[in-house]
C-alpha cells in the first residue's frame, strides 16, 4: 500500500506560489483520476531513491524537471505537490522512456507523466491549455482530414508565428512530392489522401473514446469548428451510401 501524504486541507496560491488556490477535495479527485487509470499500477511499482532515472533524463538536463521527483510524489501521494508538478513540470518531458528503461524497479516516470497530461487535459487546466494552443491548426488538420502538416504547410505564409528560422524553409516542395513514387503522396494540399468513410470512421473513434469530450475542454471554439466540418462529412457519406443503394437497385 502506498503511503498517505499530507492530509490537512491546506490552500495553493500562497505568497510562495503561483498557482490558484485548490482544495483538498479538489486535489484528491485529480490523484483519484491518475490513480485510476489501468496503467498506473504497471508504471508505478516503488522508488529506490537510486536516481539513475533523473541522471540519464535528456530534459532534465534542460529544465526543472525530475523523473524521480513525479515517482515520489505519486508513491507518497503528495496532493499538492502532484498539483504543482501537473502546472509546469510535466510539460518538460520528451516521452523518450528513457527512465523506464533504466530503472531497477522498472517503473516508468513517462508512462506517468502521460497520466498526468492526460488528467491535465481532462480536468481543463491552464497549463494544459497553454501547452496545446500551439498545435490547434495541427489538431485541427489531424481530427478532420486525418492527416497532420502538409509538406507546403511548412512556410512562412502559414507558420507566421513559429519565429524567424521558418522562412529558411524555401526547398521546392511540390516538385519533391511528385517525385515520390506513392500515387497518394503526390498531393501537397493534405499530405497523402483519406476517403471520406475512413474520416468518418476515425472521427467516430475519437468521439467514442472520449477525445473530443476533452477537446472541447481544452479548446471549445476549435471543437465546435471540428464539429461542423465532420457534420458534413458525415452527411456527405450518408449521401454517398444511399447513392450505392440506389445503385444498387
Amino acid at each position: 500500500m502506498h503511503s498517505t501524504g499530507t492530509r490537512v486541507q491546506k490552500h495553493i496560491g500562497d505568497p510562495v506560489s503561483d498557482t490558484p488556490p485548490v482544495d483538498y477535495d479538489a486535489l484528491q479527485e485529480i490523484f483519484d483520476d491518475i490513480q485510476s487509470d489501468i496503467r498506473y499500477d504497471h508504471e508505478l511499482n516503488g522508488c529506490l531513491n537510486c536516481g539513475i532515472c533523473t541522471a540519464t533524463c535528456p530534459a532534465a538536463h534542460y529544465y526543472d524537471f525530475s523523473p524521480r521527483e513525479i515517482v515520489q510524489l505519486l508513491w507518497t501521494e503528495n496532493l499538492e505537490g502532484i498539483y504543482d508538478a501537473m502546472q509546469e513540470k510535466i510539460w518538460a518531458c520528451a516521452q523518450c522512456y528513457t527512465c523506464a528503461a533504466r530503472c531497477p524497479f522498472g517503473n516508468s516516470p513517462g508512462g506517468l507523466v502521460m497520466l498526468m497530461r492526460e488528467s491535465a487535459i481532462k480536468q481543463g487546466m491552464q497549463s494544459a491549455k497553454d501547452v496545446l494552443r500551439p498545435f490547434t491548426r495541427v489538431m485541427l488538420k489531424l481530427i478532420s482530414t486525418g492527416n497532420q502538416l502538409a509538406p507546403d504547410m511548412i512556410s512562412a505564409e502559414h507558420f507566421p508565428d513559429w519565429g524567424p528560422n521558418i522562412s529558411k524553409v524555401d526547398a521546392p516542395l511540390k516538385a519533391l512530392r511528385a517525385a515520390i513514387p506513392m500515387p497518394t503522396l503526390n498531393t501537397t494540399a493534405t499530405a497523402w489522401e483519406v476517403n471520406l468513410k475512413t474520416s468518418v470512421e476515425l472521427y467516430t473513434i475519437w468521439e467514442m473514446t472520449g477525445v473530443l469530450d476533452q477537446l472541447q475542454t481544452i479548446d471549445e471554439n476549435l471543437f465546435d469548428v471540428i464539429s461542423d466540418i465532420m457534420e458534413e462529412k458525415r452527411e456527405d457519406y450518408e449521401d454517398w451510401l444511399d447513392e450505392q443503394d440506389d445503385d444498387d437497385d
